[in-house]
C-alpha cells in the first residue's frame, strides 16, 4: 500500500487567520493516482490548528470572536513572562494563541473514495493560524491504493 507525503507551506498574515487548504490537498491527492483510502493532514505548530467546517466568510468571523471569547489577548498569561525564561529575540506574547489552538485540533482523516475527498457538501479543511505573519507547514500524507 503506497504512502505519500507533501509539506504545504502556507504565508500567513498578521493575527488570527482561517484558510481553507482543500483545493491543494484535491490537487495533491489527483497527483497520487490512490483511489481509496485517507488523507491525514497535520498542523505543525503549536499555534496553528485544523477543522472541517464551512467555509463561509460570516461563519469564519464568528469563529474568530469565539475563539477570542475563550483566550482574550488581553488576559495575563504565565507564559507571556518572558523575562523569566530563555526565548528568542523575536519571541512574541502568544499564550492566547496556545490555547485557542487546544480548543481545535492538529489533524484530521479524511476518507478517499474512488479518488475524491469524502467530506459532505459544505465540508472544508480549514487550517488556522492563530499567531501570524509566519511562513506555516502542514503535512499531508495520503495512503491506499
Amino acid at each position: 500500500m503506497p504512502i505519500i507525503h507533501k509539506i504545504l507551506e502556507i504565508e500567513t498574515e498578521s493575527g488570527i487567520n482561517i484558510y481553507n487548504i482543500t483545493p491543494q490537498i484535491k490537487d495533491f491527492l489527483a497527483a497520487t493516482q490512490i483511489k481509496n483510502g485517507q488523507v491525514l493532514v497535520f498542523s505543525r505548530h503549536t499555534t496553528t490548528a485544523l477543522a472541517i467546517n464551512e467555509d463561509e466568510v460570516r461563519l469564519l468571523e464568528d469563529i474568530k470572536v469565539f475563539l477570542c471569547k475563550i483566550a482574550p489577548e488581553s488576559d495575563r498569561y504565565l507564559h507571556n513572562d518572558l523575562h523569566l525564561r530563555v526565548v528568542p529575540e523575536d519571541e512574541p506574547m502568544n499564550a492566547h494563541s496556545h490555547l485557542m489552538a487546544m480548543m481545535l485540533t492538529t489533524s484530521e482523516i479524511i476518507p478517499v473514495v474512488e479518488g475524491q475527498l469524502a467530506l459532505g457538501t459544505w465540508q472544508s479543511i480549514l487550517f488556522f493560524d492563530l499567531d501570524g505573519p509566519r511562513k506555516r507547514t502542514v503535512f499531508v500524507q495520503v495512503t491506499g491504493e
